[in-house]
């Protein structure tokens, strides 16, 4: 089987819509990673994901899944990989049971022990339509359908969306289990951010079609801070050292990229941690320098 150092590679992606283009889509999921790809709804998301897919044609670039191309090798890359979309794409008809039958034929390493074991942890019953399945039960129903067939890429697009905390949680460590062999990798699209703070080892922030910041996500947190001070005191800060300021009522809040370098330079201020949740608001926020 083909030698690869990263589950996914993409350089310089375009697509182009008449309101949208993702625009120089660049980063790398490492093999045996779990990467968060994080934005706002609308940010270009599920359009990369749909392009790496070969779902949607893209304008410009390069994407490799497994080692393997996106287009040339579609077929293959497809027996090794698993999607699970925000929304259920099984007929509400069909039980359990008939996906079994459905994906046997479709996947050569497909096992209906493994699946089985599935539906058993989830508690789906395998004769009752899906249709009459509640959200969370579609939601489990797809992990156990796409984690049966020994795929080496798992693809989630927005699938922890409106599902309750435990479910969440219950899914979250599904996901460690299956990353434990050090083979597997997973693209985790979400803007749920403290869902990915738990689980994910690199990150990847796009906003209105353009990646704002990619790495391993301790990094970003680490190097990332805030300021909080007084108005006056913000004529000190130089601004090349900013991403944004958020402003309020008793004074401005500033996120730094360098805690380390601020904390040398401004030695009488107090840094605290940001959350990705912080990262992704100052980033969003960039091209307005000041906002509330």
């Amino acid at each position: 089987m083909q030698e690869y150092e990263h589950a996914i590679s993409l350089r310089g992606v375009v697509k182009r819509y008449d309101n949208f283009t993702l625009d120089h889509i660049s980063f790398d999921v490492p093999k045996g990673s779990i990467m968060g790809f994080i934005g706002q709804n609308g940010a270009g998301k599920t359009t990369t994901i749909r392009s790496l897919l070969n779902i949607i044609g893209i304008d410009e670039g390069e994407i490799r899944l497994l080692g393997m191309d996106h287009i040339k090798d579609e077929q293959g890359i497809k027996q090794r990989i698993a999607v699970v979309f925000d929304e259920l794409p099984f007929h509400d008809l069909f039980t359990a049971r008939d996906m079994a039958r459905i994906f046997q034929g479709l996947y050569p390493e497909w096992s209906n022990t493994i699946y089985t074991q599935y539906l058993d942890r989830f508690q789906l019953p395998s004769k009752k339509k899906i249709g009459e399945y509640s959200k969370g039960m579609k939601m489990k129903l797809q992990i156990a359908c796409a984690l049966s067939h020994n795929a080496e890429l798992l693809v989630m697009d927005e699938a922890t969306t409106g599902l309750d905390p435990v479910v969440r949680d219950e899914i979250l460590h599904l996901f460690m289990e299956y990353l434990q062999n050090g083979e597997r990798s997973i693209l985790m699209s979400s803007h749920i951010t403290s869902d990915l703070e738990k689980i994910a080892d690199s990150v990847t922030f796009i906003n209105k079609g353009r990646i704002l910041l990619t790495g391993y996500k301790d990094d970003i947190l680490e190097s990332h801070g805030i300021i909080k001070c007084s108005r006056d005191q913000l004529k000190d800060l130089d601004s090349e050292d900013m991403v944004s300021i958020r402003t309020n009522t008793y004074g401005a809040e500033v996120m730094v990229r360098d805690r380390t370098a601020a904390s040398r330079k401004y030695s009488g201020a107090i840094i605290d941690p940001a959350s990705l949740d912080d990262i992704m608001l100052y980033y969003v926020h960039r091209d307005e320098g000041e906002w509330s």
